[in-house]
């Protein structure tokens, strides 16, 4: 089964050296399900010619806002919007999660609760899936008939699903202990109030859920199961 990646934004340059750009997080989350995988650099419009080039699509995390100008943004929405009439699944993880609830009439910026960082408990449902963080933008309002599975600590729409063949999230299932450890000490100095920092190294070596959620995805990827 053919796994299109749309790439919308680059890993930091000091943790692609050791852990790889994010389409190289994907893979390994998804690791042992048989999945073959293309990825398209959409951030640099680099498109797919149509939804027949895979078999089902997952959009990466970006340092990009989905309100900001970019050019390939625009046409990312209509092939987001592309995908959906095609009826082949679809994930969207952080900047994915949100460029598709913006596609489909949906409202995303920046919360004012300021940043979420770390790891978090998760409802999905009564279940709880602690997952690592790392937005200002949330979506806000939720597109016409799209229904929340999971919510979060000042993340209410934490995962949304959209019919039967689409599934967003907004913390990362593709960021480890590892990865979590250096975003804290390499990208969050300077950018993330200290506090929030404080809080999230405080927590960076309890166990997380990606794996969980990650055969989750997979699961989904394949048949289009909800995942809660």
């Amino acid at each position: 089964m053919k796994i299109g990646i749309l790439q919308t934004g680059y890993a930091p340059d000091a943790l692609q050296l050791t852990h790889g750009d994010f389409p190289d997080l994907f893979i390994k989350l998804l690791d042992g399900q048989d999945f073959d995988f293309q990825t398209w650099r959409v951030v640099d419009m680099d498109f797919p010619t149509g939804t027949d080039q895979a078999d089902a699509w997952l959009i990466t995390g970006s340092k990009h806002g989905v309100y900001e100008d970019h050019a390939f943004i625009p046409p990312l929405e209509q092939f987001i919007r592309d995908i959906q009439a095609s009826g082949k699944p679809l994930v969207g993880v952080c900047f994915g999660h949100q460029i598709i609830a913006k596609a489909l009439g949906g409202r995303v910026e920046k919360f004012d609760g300021g940043w979420r960082v770390g790891r978090f408990d998760y409802d999905f449902g009564g279940e709880t899936l602690a997952l690592n963080a790392w937005h200002q933008d949330q979506v806000l309002d939720l597109p016409a008939g799209a229904r929340r599975i999971a919510s979060g600590p000042m993340c209410e729409n934490a995962a949304v699903v959209y019919g039967d063949s689409i599934f967003t999230i907004q913390p990362h299932p593709e960021f480890g202990t590892a990865y979590g450890h250096d975003m804290i000490e390499q990208r969050g100095p300077g950018i993330v109030p200290d506090d929030l920092l404080s809080r999230a190294r405080a927590a960076a070596d309890l166990p997380l859920d990606a794996g969980r959620l990650g055969a989750r995805i997979a699961r989904f990827l394949k048949t289009k199961e909800i995942p809660a």
